[in-house]
C-alpha cells in the first residue's frame, strides 16, 4: 500500500513540475506594437509606432513663436460617421465653388503657422475653399516631446475618421486637392487615397510615402513631392523607392529635391531654407492652378 502511495505522489510531483516548466516557457501574447510592426503593412501605423521616437523628435527643433494676426478664416465643426465631432480652419472662396483644398498639419498640430499657410494658399489660388484639418482634436504641441506624445496617442482609425468627416463636409461633388508637410505630407497622400474619384491633386512636403503598390493603384490623381536631400525621414532611398512604386502602380509622380533637411519649408523651423521654400511654393501654386476646375 505504501508503495502505491509513493508512486502516486511521485507522479503528482512530476506532473506539477512539467506543468510549471510549460508555464515558464509558454509564449507571451504579442503586444499591439509588435503586432503592428510585424504583421501589418499600414504605413501610417508603422510611422506612428515605430518611427516616431526620440531620434525623430530631435530632428524637429521647437518652433519659433508665431501668432496669426487678422485671421480671414474661422473654425468649423462637423459630425463624423461614428457620432464624434471633427473640426477644421476654413477659408471660403469669394465665389461659390466645388474646389476644396485640404491642408494637413505638421506633427505640431493645427497651430497658427498652418492656419497662416492655409490663408496664403487661399489668397494665392483664389478659386478654392480651404480646410486646414485639425488632426489632433484641438491639441497643439509646443515642444518635440508633446508633439511625439500627441502623434503616438492618435490612432490611424481616428485620423481616418477625421479625414472622412472632412470629405463628407466638403460634399460628394467636391473636387479634392490635398497638401501637407511632414506628418501632413504623409496624410496628404493618404487623404487623396481616401478621397477616391474625387481626388484631383496631391502635394507632399517631405512626408513618408505609401509603400503598398496595391493601395497606390487606387490613387485617382497625380502627385507632386518636395523632399530634402539631407532629410533622414524620408531619406533619399525612401523617395527613390516611392518613385519606383508609383511607376509600378501606373501613377504619375513629380519629385523635386533640395539641398536641405527635414522641415525646410516651415518659417518657424530654425532649419528653414528660404530659397528651397520659394521654389517649392512656386511649383506648388503652378501645379494646383493647372488642376483647379
Amino acid at each position: 500500500m505504501k508503495t502505491i502511495v509513493w508512486i502516486v505522489m511521485a507522479a503528482f510531483v512530476t506532473a506539477a513540475g512539467i506543468s510549471a516548466t510549460q508555464k515558464a516557457t509558454a509564449p507571451k501574447m504579442l503586444s499591439s506594437e509588435c503586432y503592428v510592426s510585424c504583421f501589418t503593412t499600414d504605413v501610417t501605423e508603422q510611422f506612428r509606432i515605430n518611427d516616431v521616437n526620440a531620434e525623430f523628435a530631435s530632428w524637429h527643433p521647437t518652433p519659433k513663436a508665431f501668432q496669426l494676426q487678422n485671421a480671414t478664416g474661422k473654425m468649423v465643426q462637423y459630425q463624423a460617421a461614428d457620432g464624434t465631432m471633427a473640426q477644421a480652419y476654413e477659408i471660403k472662396a469669394a465665389k461659390k465653388t466645388n474646389n476644396y483644398l485640404l491642408v494637413i498639419q505638421e506633427w505640431w498640430g493645427l497651430n497658427d503657422h498652418i492656419k497662416a499657410e492655409a490663408e496664403k494658399l487661399a489668397a494665392d489660388l483664389g478659386n478654392v475653399n480651404v480646410l486646414a484639418i485639425d488632426m489632433y482634436d484641438g491639441r497643439v504641441a509646443a515642444t518635440p516631446d508633446s508633439a511625439m506624445a500627441y502623434m503616438r496617442s492618435t490612432s490611424t482609425e481616428r485620423l481616418q475618421i477625421i479625414v472622412k468627416a472632412t470629405l463628407a463636409y466638403a460634399g460628394p461633388k467636391a473636387n479634392i486637392y490635398t497638401i501637407g508637410w511632414c506628418f501632413g505630407g504623409m496624410w496628404s497622400l493618404q487623404t487623396a487615397l481616401l478621397a477616391g474619384s474625387q481626388a484631383k491633386g496631391c502635394v507632399m512636403y517631405y512626408g513618408r510615402p505609401e509603400n503598398n503598390i496595391e493601395k497606390l493603384k487606387q490613387l485617382n490623381c497625380d502627385v507632386i513631392g518636395f523632399f530634402g536631400l539631407k532629410d533622414r525621414m524620408p531619406n533619399v532611398e525612401t523617395v527613390q523607392k516611392f518613385q519606383a512604386d508609383m511607376a509600378a502602380a501606373g501613377k504619375q509622380l513629380a519629385v523635386h529635391n533640395y539641398d536641405a533637411g527635414h522641415g525646410f519649408s516651415n518659417p518657424s523651423n530654425p532649419n528653414f531654407n528660404q530659397d528651397a521654400t520659394a521654389d517649392a511654393y512656386a511649383k506648388t501654386l503652378a501645379y494646383l492652378k493647372s488642376r483647379l476646375k
